[in-house]
């Protein structure tokens, strides 16, 4: 996961979306990651959440605690004492789409947010069986119709790669 994270930074420093708000930290190491998160932040989390988290975000946090956005169109994900549950964070979201659509709602209702804090789109980890790990994977936007769904961060990530790498095509042109 680290190689997708380096490639994302390597392109968005090329095309210059995410520099104006990078840090010192950022700038110096050219990577819109973080210092990792230590274990025991990590565990603090969950204990606050009363959850695992999923080993693959876990990872993440191991690499980088928290990353920001390669442009406008992705979330920032917040480092691990800033995740909470979307109910708390954003809940009239959370009623609109309760009233509107139940499976939507139930699965936003127990969803964690770990990107995308006051931003347009959302990243989500929403819980389907904690006892056995299993989680879908959301990136949940209002400008979007729903849902999109992948099968975990590195395939999320995969995705972002993509994007960026058709962006930096069409600006070359």
């Amino acid at each position: 996961m680290k190689e997708l994270l380096l490639a994302i930074s390597i392109l968005s420093i090329q095309s210059g979306d995410a520099w104006e708000n990078a840090s010192k930290f950022q700038i110096e190491n050219q990577w819109l990651g973080f210092e990792p998160a230590n274990t025991e932040d990590v565990r603090e989390a969950e204990r606050r959440l009363h959850v695992n988290l999923p080993e693959d975000y876990k990872t993440f946090l191991q690499i980088t605690n928290g990353f920001s956005a390669p442009n406008t169109v992705e979330p920032t994900f917040m480092k691990v004492d800033e995740i909470d549950y979307l109910n708390t964070i954003d809940p009239d979201l959370v009623k609109i789409w309760d009233v509107s659509n139940n499976e939507t709602g139930n699965d936003l209702k127990k969803s964690l947010l770990i990107a995308g804090k006051g931003q347009e789109q959302y990243f989500l980890l929403v819980p389907v069986d904690i006892a056995k790990g299993k989680w879908k994977y959301w990136k949940f936007a209002n400008w979007h119709p729903g849902e999109q769904e992948y099968k975990g961060l590195k395939d999320y990530f995969k995705d972002v790669l993509k994007f960026c790498e058709q962006e930096s095509l069409n600006n070359s042109k």
